[in-house]
């Protein structure tokens, strides 16, 4: 059986869709029972200004700040996926924002 074409693979199955830093200083920046899972590609969250529509679980502050500590959704193995297809409401902001 012949291997799938890069252009066949899920992103799930490449190698750019996960990566790890395990000499960083704060791995694992948040606690995990598994840290082999633990993915590093998107170390500060594209989606955090999409505020309570990121589809993690921020807590808010008293004083506005969403608090993501606690949310794993951008750290999964398999998070490449739901984070991409986030981009179009991301660019909607950014038009808004020019």
């Amino acid at each position: 059986m012949s291997e799938k074409s890069l252009f066949e693979k899920a992103p799930e199955e490449c190698k750019y869709s996960f990566v790890q830093h395990k000499a960083c200083e704060f791995f694992p920046c948040h606690q995990t029972q598994n840290p082999d899972d633990f993915n590093c590609l998107f170390c500060y969250c594209p989606l955090y200004a999409l505020g309570s529509h990121c589809g993690g679980n921020p807590v808010w502050l008293e004083n506005g700040v969403k608090d993501c500590s606690q949310c794993m959704l951008p750290h999964g193995r398999k998070s490449y996926s739901y984070i991409m297809g986030k981009f179009p409401e991301l660019s909607e902001i950014a038009k808004d924002n020019r």
